[in-house]
This record gives C-alpha cells, sequence and structure tokens, in this order.
C-alpha cells in the first residue's frame, strides 16, 4: 500500500441485496465489506449468491494498484454494472472472485 492508503475488509453482518429493475440479482449474508482509503465502502458477494444466469462477462477490465485487474459483467440494458478480480492482490486475497455491484440495499 502506498502511505496513507488503506484496504480492510471484514464480513459483513448485514444481507445484502442486488436489484435491478425487477430483477434480485444477488442476495447474501456472507458478503465481505471493503474499506478503501477515498472510497465508499463496497460489498464484495460470494458468485454463489449471485444470479450469474442473469449476466454476461464484458471485455472490460480495470487495475487498480492495490487491489489488481478486475473483470466486468452486464444486462442487456445496464453495462458493467458488477466487478470481481479473479486474481486478486495477495494483500486482498479474500475478495478473490466476489463479485461487487454499484448499487445494492444493505439491512
Amino acid at each position: 500500500m502506498t502511505t496513507g492508503h488503506r484496504i480492510t475488509i471484514e464480513p459483513g453482518d448485514r444481507h445484502v441485496r442486488v436489484v435491478h429493475g425487477d430483477r434480485v440479482l444477488a442476495r447474501s449474508d456472507r458478503a465481505l465489506v471493503l474499506k478503501e482509503t477515498g472510497c465508499p465502502d463496497r460489498y464484495y458477494i460470494p458468485p454463489e449468491d449471485v444470479r450469474l444466469d442473469l449476466l454476461t462477462p464484458s471485455g472490460t477490465r480495470t487495475h487498480c494498484p492495490f487491489k489488481g485487474t478486475a473483470s466486468y459483467w452486464s444486462l442487456p440494458d445496464a453495462a458493467d454494472l458488477a466487478w470481481a478480480y479473479p486474481d486478486p492482490k495477495p494483500e486482498v486475497a479474500e475478495i478473490k472472485d466476489h463479485l461487487c455491484f454499484y448499487d445494492v440495499d444493505v439491512r
């Protein structure tokens, strides 16, 4: 990590639900909460709790110097609404293959 930049990952203690339109894309009581300097808290959901049958892998890739290279998934009407790190940096290995969405409902 760079001086002053921190990432922490902890088990979530709330129910996380991802809805797009009228479709529930994910539900989980096992999401990990990633807290990163300068960013909102993000919920990383195990792939078993995500409706992967509704999502299509996209060709988009982005690189984070702290987490690694992210792959993205889309819906026909929502490009790149989820991402995951298939090969994250060792410091954040817990989020491997967990999906993260821009908008989640946390209860």
